[in-house]
């Protein structure tokens, strides 16, 4: 697979879909329908910003899958050290490319992005139906160290 830094928002939103639509069915209350358009637009303005990277990945010609990151700068305070980290907003694999390796590809890469930034820390979260994503961070070593909880009032 071939992976490379994209500025092509209509790749990205494309490639989108099948993951904002599985949060759509896992968490209907939470997450708004699929709108392209807007969805376009949102990764346009995104992909201006310098601590935003997106990867877009490629086998034989076919655009296989997408990672978006963040380089976060954590200030040190009161309570807590200072450090900088790269967050996975999101990864995604074309469904029919799923379990071929693709996803483990995508992942090297951001690591290796890490090592030239002399980044120590790669953060993401997942939602908790989400047992895919579950399984493929836990097969790339990611430890839980922080829950999130809530309630509905």
């Amino acid at each position: 697979m071939k992976i490379s830094r994209t500025f092509d928002a209509d790749k990205i939103a494309k490639l989108n879909q099948s993951v904002h639509q599985l949060h759509v069915e896992l968490y209907p209350e939470h997450f708004q329908a699929y709108d392209f358009q807007k969805i376009h637009e949102f990764f346009k303005k995104a992909m201006k910003n310098d601590r935003f990277i997106f990867l877009l990945g490629e086998d034989d010609g076919e655009h296989v899958g997408f990672a978006w990151l963040e380089i976060k700068q954590y200030s040190e305070t009161v309570f807590k050290k200072a450090y900088e980290s790269i967050y996975v907003h999101q990864i995604n694999i074309a469904e029919h490319y799923k379990n071929k390796g693709f996803g483990s590809s995508l992942m090297k890469e951001i690591y290796s992005i890490a090592r030239e930034k002399e980044i120590t820390t790669i953060e993401l979260d997942y939602w908790s139906d989400n047992t895919i994503a579950e399984s493929f961070y836990e097969k790339e070593g990611f430890v839980t160290y922080r829950k999130m909880v809530y309630k509905e009032l």
